[in-house]
């Protein structure tokens, strides 16, 4: 055992092979492995995931409110019919993970790694994808409006049909995705314009 914060948490445990913990609230994991387990409608809040593993999980029609997924991996895992909200997953990776359909609300993917990953008609409304990596994720018909996408690394990310309107966007995301449907407001049409080379006026 160690501790984070004011609470202890649980170091290095392999929950793959073990009775999983009664009750998620307030706990804390560093460095756990999750690998395959059955975490399916399990509910969290106000949890602290860092560094863990859940690779092949299935968090299937699971609720977490408030907790956080700080640097954790969810290659292959199973997230469909879940709830995320007022959740952070700063850094954690999604790899061929399964997520739709899937309910995000006010939640921060900050640096999250979503590369290649299908993601489409998800509704990621007034969250914060800052930094994520985006490229090849396919996108189409996602509802980003009013999402902080700023400084998020896009090259064949596939964005057609999908709403952007009120996003904060930098000028790579408009170069290196595709985007033919798509719905913007007229400032981020001029702001498309210019990173393509053209000026309106």
């Amino acid at each position: 055992m160690g501790s984070v914060g004011q609470q202890s948490a649980t170091v290095g445990g392999d929950f793959a092979d073990r009775e999983l913990p009664a009750d998620f609230r307030g706990r804390r994991f560093l460095r756990c492995s999750f690998r395959e387990a059955d975490l399916h409608a399990v509910h969290t809040a106000g949890a602290v995931f860092s560094e863990c593993d859940f690779t092949g999980a299935d968090l299937g029609s699971s609720l977490h409110i408030g907790t956080a997924f700080r640097n954790c991996t969810f290659h292959g895992s199973r997230l469909t019919h879940s709830t995320f909200r007022a959740c952070e997953f700063y850094g954690s990776t999604f790899e061929r993970a399964a997520m739709r359909p899937v309910t995000f609300e006010d939640v921060d993917f900050t640096l999250a790694g979503f590369g290649g990953a299908d993601l489409r008609e998800i509704d990621f409304s007034d969250c914060t994808m800052r930094e994520a990596n985006l490229i090849g994720a396919d996108m189409r018909r996602a509802r980003l409006q009013s999402v902080d996408l700023l400084g998020a690394h896009a090259s064949g990310t596939r964005l057609d049909g999908a709403d952007l309107r009120g996003a904060h966007v930098e000028p790579a995301l408009w170069r290196g995705s595709s985007l033919r449907d798509a719905r913007i407001e007229p400032e981020q049409a001029a702001a498309f314009a210019a990173a393509h080379g053209l000026w309106v006026g």
